[in-house]
């Protein structure tokens, strides 16, 4: 159990089924940021939709609010080495603000986690007490009837930044553009865009500082992007400095992708680890 003290950590947004040669697996932001919140020590709450019969138990441990839906949100990723062409098959229901417990409405950070557009745009002004994140992929992707995932209008992300404190992207999602990365994080106080094993770039006070990974060993890149959110986020709740976050998140993201799946998720112990290393240099 987390302690009294720790951080109410509430997330938004669909866990998946993500097809791989090795079968389905449970995937979306909601399931990695969450296990990593929860190792984190965060007290963790999920607010999703998917079919009732997704067995949901690789989640223990985090306070789950399942809405109804016909579908399982389910994506199929294919890799040409760092190259992704992704696929979307099925899509759950809309996440809207009427089923938001009332308990839920006071956490210390929000996670917005879209990753198809699920979520209702009323959520983005819900939580006026928190500290607000947002993981912009899932405003940043349609699909067509063949499921094929291709960008939409800057417009629609850029939306979002403007609501929350906080926003995480990837290069990848403005496909490389130097241009729209700065444009988007304009958007929001303070900005975050991935650059896979590169490390990371933060926009902060009308800066841009980039931050080197560690090198790793890549086996599965698979959910690094979601770890290292939810580990910028908490990490910035802790210390309110970016810099600092974005060094920690880089270094259990690096690790995460030496792993496949969900075992990509840090440990407590790799967690503590981490913050003793950043907070003797």
């Amino acid at each position: 159990m987390p302690p009294s003290s720790a951080p109410e950590y509430l997330l938004i947004g669909h866990i998946t089924q993500d097809r791989s040669l090795s079968g389905d697996r449970l995937g979306g932001t909601v399931a990695y940021a969450g296990l990593t919140a929860l190792a984190y020590g965060a007290k963790t709450k999920a607010l999703t939709a998917c079919r009732s019969d997704l067995d949901l138990s690789l989640l223990e441990g985090i306070d789950i609010r399942r809405l109804a839906s016909d579908q399982t949100t389910t994506f199929e990723n294919k890799y040409l080495g760092q190259e992704r062409a992704q696929f979307i098959r099925a899509v759950a229901g809309r996440i809207p603000i009427s089923n938001l417990p009332n308990d839920w409405r006071m956490p210390d950070i929000v996670h917005l986690a879209p990753v198809a557009d699920e979520i209702d745009p009323s959520l983005l002004t819900a939580f006026p007490h928190a500290m607000v994140g947002a993981t912009l992929q899932g405003w940043m992707r349609v699909w067509g009837p063949d499921g094929a995932v291709r960008p939409p209008p800057r417009d629609h992300a850029r939306g979002a930044a403007r609501a929350v404190s906080v926003v995480i992207f990837s290069m990848e999602d403005v496909h490389g553009s130097e241009r729209e990365a700065s444009a988007l994080a304009k958007c929001c106080p303070i900005a975050v865009a991935t650059e896979g094993t590169l490390g990371c770039r933060v926009y902060w006070n009308e800066r841009m500082r980039h931050f080197p990974a560690p090198e790793s060993v890549l086996v599965d890149p698979t959910g690094a992007g979601d770890i290292f959110a939810a580990t910028f986020f908490l990490r910035l709740h802790e210390t309110r400095d970016p810099y600092e976050a974005a060094r920690m998140a880089n270094q259990l993201a690096a690790r995460s992708v030496t792993r496949t799946g969900l075992e990509g998720v840090p440990t407590r112990a790799e967690i503590l680890e981490a913050k003793m290393g950043l907070e003797s240099e």
